[in-house]
C-alpha cells in the first residue's frame, strides 16, 4: 500500500525553530550535569568522603534520565493526539520552570534532608520535560522535510542540542573560576537563574511554529488514533526495542560529559577550566560536523553513517580516557575533539532521521520518545556506573572504556540489522503492506 505524498512542507523555517528549541532546552539540561560534577556533592549530599559525595551528586543526573521513559508515554501520546507544537510548548514551560527552581534551593546544611530531595523532584520534571522534546523537534522537523533531504534538516535538532551544551559550559566557565566559597555559596545558582530568560525565549519561539502538513493531513482525514501507545506496541514494537538498544550510543555523550569531567577534575586534578574548553570547543566542532555527515546519510544511507560514528567512538574513548590521565592537554584536547567534536557526529547527527524513519506519522512521535528515552535513560547511569568500576586513582579509565565500548557495540548491530530508509518516501516511512494468510487463494 503506497500512501499518498505528503503537502509541501516548510523545513528551513521547521529547523530553524528545532534549533533554537533545542538549544534553549538542553543549556538548561547540560547546566545540570556540569554542577552535578563539580558542586553538588558538597553542597546536597556532604559526607566525610568526597568519592561518595561525587558518586551521590552523579546519581542525580541519572535520576532525570528515569523520568524520561514516563514522560515519553505521556508526551508521546500528547503529541500523536493532538500535535507536535503542543508537546513542545510544554516542553520549554517544564524545563525553565524547573531548572530555575533548582537555582534557589537551599542547601543540606540550611534544611537537610530536605534539600536533597527537593533536588531530585525537580530533576525528575526536568526529565519529564527531556522526554518529549527531542522526540516532538524530530518529529516537527522530519514530517516538513522533502524526501531527499529528511536526515539534513532533522540533523539541526541535535545542532540545536550541541549548541546548548556549549553555552552551559560557557556559562560555567566564569562561574568555575569563582574561589571555591563563593562558588559553593551563590556562584552555581547563576546558571540556573538564567534559566528563566531562556523559557521566556523559548515559549515565544515555539509558539510560532507551524503545525506538519503530515498531521494537518491525518486530523483533516480523522485518521489521528485514539490510542496511539496500542497502535505502537501491535504494529512497530520491534523497532521500538531497535531504537531503544541503538540510543545506548549516548552513553558515549554521557561519559564525555559527566564522568570524563569528573574524573579529570577530582580524581587526575586537572584544572576544571580546560578540561570545561575541552567540550566547548568539541560542541563548536559538532555543529559543523552534525550537518555534513547528515547530508552524507542522505546520499548513502543512514547504516554506513551511524556505524562509522558508533565503531569509532568506541574507539576514540579508550584513547580519551587514557590521554585524561596522563594529563597532557594537548592530547586531552586533541582526542577529545576528535571523537565527540567529529566521530561522534556521524551517529549523533543522523539518528533522527534514522529513528524517525522506522514509524508512520500515527505513532512517530511516541515511537520515537519511548525508544530513545529508555536508551537515554540506561545511557544517563553509564557516568555512575564508570565512576564506580573504576575503582580508586589515575589508572582506573579502562574499565569505563569498555563500558562505552560495550554499549556502542550493542548500538551497532541494532542499526546493521535495522533497514535502511534514506530512499523511501516520507508517506510510505513505517508502513508495512498488509499478512496474506498462507491458505489464501491465489488471485
Amino acid at each position: 500500500m503506497t500512501v499518498p505524498p505528503v503537502p509541501q512542507g516548510k523545513p528551513r523555517k521547521a529547523a530553524l525553530a528545532a534549533w533554537i528549541g533545542s538549544a534553549l532546552e538542553y543549556y538548561d539540561f547540560f547546566i545540570y550535569g556540569t554542577a552535578a560534577a563539580l558542586v553538588f556533592g558538597g553542597i546536597f549530599f556532604p559526607t566525610s568522603d568526597p568519592s561518595t559525595e561525587t558518586l551521590l551528586a552523579l546519581a542525580t543526573f541519572g535520576v532525570g534520565y528515569v523520568a524520561r521513559p514516563v514522560g515519553a508515554f505521556f508526551l508521546g501520546h500528547l503529541g500523536d493526539t493532538f500535535g507536535r507544537k503542543k508537546v513542545l510548548v510544554l516542553t520549554i514551560v517544564m524545563m525553565g520552570t524547573s531548572t530555575f527552581l533548582v537555582g534557589c534551593l537551599p542547601g543540606y546544611a540550611t534544611i537537610g534532608v530536605t534539600a536533597p530531595i527537593l533536588l531530585v523532584a525537580l530533576r525528575l520534571l526536568q526529565g519529564l520535560s527531556a522526554a518529549g522534546e527531542q522526540a516532538g523537534a524530530n518529529s516537527m522537523s522530519l514530517e516538513h522535510s522533502p524526501d531527499d533531504a529528511r536526515a539534513f534538516f532533522t540533523s539541526f535538532t541535535l545542532s540545536g542540542t550541541q549548541a546548548g551544551q556549549i553555552l552551559a559550559t560557557a556559562v560555567f566557565l566564569p562561574v568555575a573560576a569563582l574561589p571555591r566559597e563563593s562558588l559553593m555559596s551563590w556562584g552555581w545558582r547563576i546558571p540556573f537563574w538564567l534559566s528563566a530568560i531562556v523559557a521566556i525565549a523559548g515559549l515565544v519561539i515555539r509558539r510560532t511554529l507551524e503545525e506538519t502538513p503530515v498531521f494537518v493531513r491525518e486530523a483533516a482525514r480523522d485518521e489521528i488514533p485514539k490510542l496511539p501507545l496500542w497502535e505502537l506496541l501491535r504494529n512497530h514494537w520491534a523497532d521500538v526495542l531497535r531504537v531503544i538498544a541503538a540510543a545506548l550510543v549516548a552513553s558515549v555523550s554521557t561519559i564525555f560529559t559527566v564522568y570524563a569531567l569528573s574524573y579529570a577534575v577530582n580524581t587526575v586534578k586537572l584544572d576544571k577550566s580546560a578540561i570545561l574548553w575541552v567540550g566547548v570547543l568539541a560542541n563548536i566542532v559538532a555543529l559543523a560536523a552534525i550537518p555534513l555527515f547528515a547530508k552524507l546519510s542522505d546520499r548513502i544511507g543512514r547504516r554506513p553513517v551511524f556505524l562509522i560514528g558508533t565503531v569509532g567512538s568506541a574507539v576514540l574513548m579508550f584513547g580519551y580516557l587514557w590521554a585524561i590521565s596522563t594529563g597532557d592537554y594537548v592530547l586531552i584536547f586533541g582526542l577529545g575533539i576528535a571523537m565527540f567534536g567529529v566521530i561522534y557526529s556521524a551517529a549523533n547527527g543522523i539518528w533522527p532521521a534514522l529513528y524517525g524513519e522506522m514509524f508512520s506519522a500515527k505513532v512517530r512521535l511516541s515511537g520515537m520518545a519511548i525508544g530513545t528515552q529508555f536508551g537515554f535513560a540506561i545511557s544517563a547511569f553509564a557516568p555512575s556506573l564508570a565512576d564506580l568500576i573504576a575503582g580508586r586513582g589515575v589508572g582506573g579509565w579502562l574499565l569505563p572504556s569498555l563500558l562505552v565500548a560495550g554499549a556502542c557495540l550493542i548500538s551497532a548491530v541494532a542499526v546493521a540489522l535495522s533497514r535502511e530508509t534514506y530512499r523511501v518516501p516520507t508517506g510510505d516511512l513505517g508502513v508495512r503492506p498488509a499478512r496474506v494468510p498462507r491458505n489464501a487463494a491465489p488471485l
